[in-house]
């Protein structure tokens, strides 16, 4: 890897940390920097995923104060992460190559439609409070946090904004602890199903250290900024941009 790679890594970790941390989208950033690097597709997946776990150590230690009262509910929703974590990864070892990069523009495309056509998160929190007055959890969150965490030990583009969404609905918690909730919880999901793909698979290393840097940089300031950044316009930028990454990547896929 050249110097001039290095510091692209590690600037696109960043951009991709902040962009999680503010859209829960950082995949579509720090994805495609590897694949840009001559990475191949499997690859690059579990690379990202294994870098990601320094993007959940930055968030998770600048979120303290929003993550204080949630302890026991950390506990039950961190039991259907660990299980969706590894189920994810179970299925992306098990899908050939060929089938990843066909299935990859169609996961980045959902989730960018997604996030177009989802509420602002005020909004979502605000309802969730209407709701949910006493802030106490539906029974079935744990199992809807497996689904989620399955997907995002799969793939994970997008897992951040569809875990926050459930959260902000269903807990009553505003955006900040319903952010802090998420980086923990997805946290917990990319660190299972990165163990499982040091153990079971190739990692581009000399890729992933400098990701990581950026990615632990970009996630240590992306809590501070999330009450502040125009969250509805960025967003929408980020959809749009993942819906030209998902055309192109389709261009590669099917042609």
């Amino acid at each position: 890897m050249s110097p001039l790679e290095f510091v692209l890594l590690v600037l696109a970790g960043i951009g991709a940390g902040l962009t999680g941390s503010i859209a829960g989208l950082a995949s579509l950033i720090s994805y495609p920097a590897l694949l840009a690097t001559g990475i191949p597709p499997v690859t690059a997946n579990v690379t990202n995923t294994v870098a990601l776990v320094l993007n959940s150590v930055g968030s998770v230690s600048a979120s303290r104060p929003e993550l204080h009262g949630q302890g026991r509910r950390l506990l039950r929703l961190s039991a259907g992460a660990l299980l969706g974590g590894v189920a994810g990864a179970a299925l992306l070892l098990l899908t050939p190559s060929h089938a990843f990069e066909r299935i990859v523009p169609w996961l980045i495309a959902g989730a960018s439609i997604a996030l177009l056509v989802q509420r602002p998160p005020r909004l979502l929190a605000e309802q969730g409070a209407r709701a949910h007055p006493t802030h106490q959890d539906p029974w079935w969150l744990p199992l809807g946090t497996f689904a989620i965490a399955v997907y995002g030990g799969y793939f994970g583009a997008a897992a951040g904004v569809m875990m926050l969404a459930m959260y902000l609905l269903t807990t009553g918690e505003g955006l900040p602890r319903g952010n802090a909730l998420k980086n923990v919880v997805l946290g917990v999901a990319n660190a299972v199903a990165a163990v499982a793909f040091v153990v079971l698979a190739d990692i581009a290393w000399s890729a992933a250290l400098p990701l990581a840097i950026g990615l632990f940089l970009g996630g240590r300031l992306g809590p501070p900024l999330v009450r502040r950044a125009p969250q509805t316009a960025l967003r929408r930028i980020i959809a749009v941009a993942g819906l030209g990454l998902a055309l192109t990547l389709a261009v590669q896929a099917y042609t």
